[in-house]
């Protein structure tokens, strides 16, 4: 059996003890550790966090900190990789440590199950997880870039997967087992399997023929929906499925702009890339706030996809007791960097739509971003996005999108799309806005042929002015002679 690397427990570890002390969201801190198996690192992180009040429990019902002199992070991936885990995987001092405590250990998840009526490990996480717990299935993404929907399915098939068709609404994709498999009702390149069904070691996956994508990070690109050819950015690329998607709606043709700050993350994302197919990319290990939007460079870039660091508060493995970023201070914080970011998009000269993406449950981070940018930028407006998609952005935005495990089967997101508004007309062009004494606005057509307020006055003063005498004798007499008439 393979063992955890000892870097890999010190590095979760670390990364749990950040996020107790609110240094940072888990997805972030994960791939800014520069862990060579990032993957790895986050789903270790994500299972331990899960586990964090229960193993928690055991370590204080067993005196472990006390017995080993173990720093309670580490001890809390040490139980999770021995009792939770596939067992012990760790080698060396740490391995005989761990099987020296084992039994008192095992006893004490075991009192623990007898105290709450429960006989399943994961019958011990939290409401939150329980009613999350497989509910969100696996969803598969294919690359069209280097095959086709059907050509994966046939695949799948001949490997003895069951092709269900087309999903008709989101509660079939909850019913899922086995090796049964759909097609998203949403996204047409989009699979979608049992939560247990595990790909990282599948032939399609190593090639490149799909990507493990959850279903809510695919929106921001397929509603982006960047024409072929076309001139597109990617703000914030890094790890690169929203780019490798970006690449597959272009067809490879025009040209992809990928940037990120970190050159570990461009490093590991170029990699990811390569294996997609994707040859129309431009890295950039650049913070996209540096970037000119002027430069002759990117004169032809019309579409942009802002999905910037965030509290990662919509991810379901996030979701826990001690769960970070409640600090109103910190998110704040975030929401003027996102908010720095998405203004900065919308000074490319010619760009057309702009999404923005976070995977925050947060309204810092999304409809009040959103706002301020719309109040700051009055030649964008919002798009009404997926007119039946089932939860929206929070009142007024509801032409945004949110999504979360309940309603969308996905991890928590959000995405709204900013667009240029078209060019005036002439004929618009003639509403002008009269300011009233009262601070109301009036419009007033000038097409009509109504005197202007000027020659409104010149009349009046006319009317008022003495009138010839001699006009005045003439109308007396014609009045006289009608009354002769009569």
């Amino acid at each position: 059996m393979k063992t955890w690397p000892v870097y890999l427990l010190h590095k979760t570890a670390e990364i749990l003890e950040k996020v107790a002390q609110k240094k940072g969201a888990v997805k972030t801190l994960v791939y800014d550790s520069k862990f060579q198996n990032i993957k790895q690192l986050f789903a270790l992180v994500c299972e331990t966090q899960k586990y964090s009040s229960v193993l928690q429990e055991i370590i204080n019902s067993t005196k472990l900190l006390k017995e080993t002199k173990l720093r309670i992070h580490l001890a809390k991936v040490l139980v999770y990789d021995l009792l939770i885990g596939h067992g012990v995987k760790c080698g060396g001092t740490w391995k005989t440590m761990m099987m020296k405590h084992r039994s008192r250990l095992q006893a004490a998840l075991a009192r623990i199950k007898v105290k709450r009526k429960v006989s399943r490990n994961q019958d011990l996480l939290p409401s939150s997880f329980q009613q999350t717990h497989d509910v969100i299935p696996r969803y598969v993404r294919v690359n069209t870039l280097k095959t086709t929907l059907e050509d994966v399915i046939d695949y799948l098939k001949r490997e003895g997967f069951s092709y269900q068709g087309t999903a008709c609404r989101l509660e079939d994709l909850s019913h899922l087992s086995g090796k049964r498999f759909l097609c998203d009702l949403h996204l047409q390149d989009l699979l979608v399997f049992s939560a247990k069904t595990a790909f990282h070691n599948h032939f399609l996956y190593k090639a490149g023929h799909i990507i493990l994508q959850d279903k809510a990070s695919c929106l921001p690109a397929f509603l982006l929906n960047p024409q072929v050819g076309s001139h597109v950015i990617d703000a914030c690329a890094a790890p690169g499925n929203k780019t490798s998607h970006l690449a597959a709606m272009i067809k490879n043709k025009g040209k992809l702009f990928a940037f990120d700050l970190d050159a570990k993350r461009l490093s590991t994302m170029s990699t990811l890339l390569l294996r997609a197919g994707v040859t129309c990319h431009q890295l950039a290990n650049q913070d996209f706030l540096k970037v000119d939007p002027q430069s002759s460079e990117y004169k032809e870039v019309e579409y942009i996809l802002l999905d910037p660091s965030c509290s990662g508060s919509g991810m379901v493995c996030l979701r826990d007791e001690v769960s970070e970023l409640q600090d109103e201070g910190r998110l704040q914080a975030l929401a003027t960097f996102q908010l720095r970011c998405l203004n900065h998009t919308l000074q490319f000269p010619r760009v057309q739509r702009v999404v923005y993406s976070t995977c925050s449950i947060h309204s810092q981070e999304n409809e009040e971003v959103v706002s301020a940018c719309l109040q700051q930028n009055p030649a964008f407006r919002l798009v009404h996005l997926l007119p039946n998609w089932p939860e929206r952005g929070h009142e007024p935005f509801t032409e945004c999108l949110r999504a979360s495990t309940a309603k969308t089967r996905t991890h928590g997101f959000f995405v709204a799309m900013l667009e240029r508004r078209p060019p005036q007309t002439d004929e618009e062009n003639l509403l002008v806005i009269t300011t009233l004494p009262s601070g109301g606005e009036e419009k007033q057509d000038t097409h009509q042929s109504g005197p202007s307020d000027e020659e409104q006055e010149n009349t009046e003063t006319a009317n008022k002015q003495p009138t010839n005498p001699v006009s005045k004798k003439k109308r007396r007499n014609r009045k006289k002679h009608k009354k002769q008439e009569f």
